[in-house]
């Protein structure tokens, strides 16, 4: 999959070199972590950056990509989706995100993820260089692991293998669902989905408890080995974040209070209601993905812009949010979810930074990804405008340094119809 986009640099003057080194010139360089460079350079030597500026030399044997009149971002990553992991959703074959059982820790995503999937160039095809694959089922869900979307094998594509548990947060159900937001099934009395929820709390907590006292006893001497409890022990330490997955205020509050007793680095997901905790947020230090902004208001007498206008309220108050699709099918519309919340208040550089920067800080990869700077990888983007515009079209990419073939299933079906007489 990592090929040169032959057809798009066809036309410009190359000189020859690794295939992971080059120097990208002329351009409008927006790092995201700094101020933009007008006719900038960025320098990539084995999958890296190595300088970015206003002037920067062509080293013998490195290819030079001229990019005057374009633009250069980093990669967009989508903190939330199912790709690789399902290919069409109502054909139980090709849907490998789900796993019977409450406590899966032990589960990663990434083992699953199929490089082959028609969903990988699409979604790249609009700027998305990296996603977090996150499984679903049960409680705890399992490993969420940050991907490229490149490579051959997963070994390949996997950034992070495990960059985070998932753990869906039990409610009382009320209504339909939306995404990751579990309810049970039917009319149940609201007695006996009281009662099933209290019930499916207290597993969780002596979940909780049987990891700790699984640690304890590791920590003292040698014990059998119990691969959830395994799984459980980076989760303890607070090396590995939790996205707690709750959509309603209530849910909200509890997996606030659950993450407290628990001592766990909570990732809000999903969280529609997040607003009427912003300030709890911001008092415990906890980031929060957000879901689609082109959609309707949870509750029905909710303001109509509510999707929309939260972004900004939350950035406001103080909280870290990135954005993720939580989809498959639609994850390249993930700049347009950032580029909706601009719209409506939030500032256009922390729209920005929700789809770069602000998630490779939350999946503990700030570091690696997420701008334009120097040690970090090169997972680069040119376009022709802005990335968060519909009418930006992205002209090259680079993952790793490597240039990748923005051919894509809708792109070919665009041009076979295109030519129809």
């Amino acid at each position: 999959m990592r090929k040169v986009a032959l057809a798009l640099l066809a036309s410009l003057p190359l000189a020859a070199g690794p295939e992971d080194s080059v120097l990208l010139r002329g351009g409008t360089v927006h790092p995201v972590s700094g101020p933009e460079i007008p006719n900038g350079a960025v320098l990539v030597r084995d999958g890296k950056i190595v300088e970015v500026g206003a002037k920067v030399a062509a080293p013998r044997g490195v290819r030079v990509v001229e990019l005057k009149g374009l633009h250069l971002y980093p990669g967009l990553i989508d903190s939330a989706t199912e790709i690789g992991l399902s290919e069409i959703g109502s054909v139980r074959e090709t849907t490998d995100a789900y796993e019977i059982g409450d406590f899966n820790p032990q589960l990663r995503a990434l083992i699953a993820v199929n490089p082959a999937s028609e969903h990988i160039p699409v979604t790249r095809a609009n700027g998305i260089t990296s996603v977090m694959s996150t499984p679903g089922g049960g409680v705890i869900c399992g490993q969420a692991a940050l991907i490229h979307l490149d490579g051959w094998t997963w070994q390949e594509m996997g950034v992070v293998a495990s960059a985070a548990m998932v753990l869906r947060f039990p409610i009382i159900g009320a209504g339909r669902s939306r995404g990751f937001e579990e309810t049970p099934g039917g009319r149940t009395p609201f007695a006996e989905a009281r009662r099933n929820y209290e019930r499916r709390l207290r597993e969780l907590d002596e979940f909780f408890e049987r990891a700790r006292r699984y640690q304890k006893a590791k920590a003292a001497g040698p014990v059998e080995k119990d691969l959830k409890m395994e799984a459980m022990l980076p989760v303890l330490e607070k090396k590995l974040p939790v996205v707690v997955v709750a959509q309603r205020e209530r849910a909200l509050r509890e997996a606030l209070k659950f993450a407290q007793k628990h001592q766990i680095r909570a990732v809000l997901a999903q969280a529609d209601e997040a607003w009427k905790v912003a300030a709890e947020l911001k008092a415990q230090n906890i980031p929060v993905i957000l879901g689609p902004t082109l959609r309707l208001p949870l509750h029905e007498d909710d303001p109509y812009d509510k999707p929309v206008t939260q972004p900004g309220e939350l950035h406001k108050a103080g909280v870290k949010i990135a954005f993720g699709t939580f989809s498959t099918s639609f994850s390249r519309n993930l700049p347009y979810q950032a580029a909706n919340a601009v719209a409506y208040g939030l500032p256009y550089e922390e729209g920005l930074k929700a789809v770069t920067l602000n998630a490779a800080e939350i999946w503990g990869v700030g570091e690696l990804l997420g701008s334009i700077q120097k040690g970090k990888l090169a997972d680069l983007i040119v376009t022709d405008g802005d990335p968060l515009e519909t009418r930006t079209q992205i002209k090259q990419m680079y993952i790793g340094g490597r240039a990748v073939d923005l051919d894509n299933k809708h792109l070919r079906l665009y041009k076979k119809y295109e030519g129809r007489q």
